[in-house]
């Protein structure tokens, strides 16, 4: 990946950490740390690997995200709304009775997404729905599905592998977002579903494994997930719960906790000294 490309993003990823943090503060609820863990790859989909086009959100030709772990619709709001398919104010809204941005993503009143979602293991069955429907219909638009590693437990998850393993959607892209915390603790403590890579090999998966903070191996997982033909591709992207607030990383508690006042302020100053960082 190009330099300027990199930093570009790297930029982008601090924004929508910013509106993550901005709007789970401002809801006084909501989930911070899994959307945090899954900021860098919601930045890259948006603004390197889709097509997708904020003035026609519903181009029957563009790419589609179905947040199979809605909990994290922040991540997703943040990165829609630098996007440009809404105003980056309206993240302070997140949770609010009146508001676009309900805890979980509704396609009903928020522009650019695809898919209501939030039941943990339903989201990629939609998923193989769309990749499937585009390949009869003789469509080139792809389909993104992020999972929770803990959402991974649920057992419709499986089911839809061994579907779209059998219909060889190679138009599907799963992404697990492997940080190895879920809201009661690791995943070997709650019902680990080790291991990942294996299993979606044997439901006839490409798996690429990559380290979900690293623009070069994001850029190169999505290549690669584009060149696989036969098979749909699944991205095991390791990852840290509540990355880039130096406080919430690698902690379970964050998982569905927002910051109160002075955590906000706290969370805030990092962001914006990494934003300061990253200036040439």
């Amino acid at each position: 990946m190009e330099d300027s490309k990199k930093l570009s993003l790297k930029k982008i990823a601090v924004d929508v950490r910013k509106g993550i943090i901005e709007g789970t503060f401002n809801a006084k609820s909501g989930h911070p740390g899994g959307s945090l863990s899954i900021a860098d790859i919601m930045t890259y989909l948006y603004f390197s690997e889709m097509n997708v086009d904020p003035k026609n959100p519903a181009d029957e030709n563009r790419d589609r995200l179905v947040l199979s772990k809605g909990h994290t619709a922040p991540a997703l709001y943040a990165a829609l709304a630098h996007k440009g398919f809404f105003d980056v104010e309206l993240l302070k809204t997140l949770r609010k009775p009146d508001s676009m941005l309900q805890g979980h993503p509704s396609m009903r009143y928020t522009p650019g997404v695809d898919m209501s979602t939030g039941s943990l293991g339903q989201g990629i069955s939609v998923a193989c729905g769309m990749a499937l429907a585009g390949k009869l219909k003789g469509k080139d638009y792809r389909v993104y599905v992020p999972l929770g590693d803990g959402e991974i437990e649920e057992g419709q998850v499986w089911e839809a592998a061994m579907f779209a393993g059998n219909r060889k959607l190679d138009n599907l892209c799963a992404i697990v977002d492997y940080n190895n915390l879920q809201i009661d603790g690791t995943l070997d403590e709650v019902n680990s579903p080790y291991p990942i890579k294996e299993k979606f090999e044997s439901f006839g998966w490409n798996v690429v494994e990559i380290c979900g903070h690293c623009f070069d191996q994001i850029e190169d997982a999505f290549e690669a997930a584009k060149a696989c033909k036969g098979k749909p591709t699944c991205i095991v992207a390791k990852t840290v719960k509540g990355k880039g607030v130096s406080f919430m990383e690698d902690k379970c508690d964050w998982h569905g906790s927002a910051p109160n006042a002075e955590q906000y302020a706290i969370a805030m100053d990092e962001l914006d000294e990494a934003a300061k960082s990253l200036e040439v």
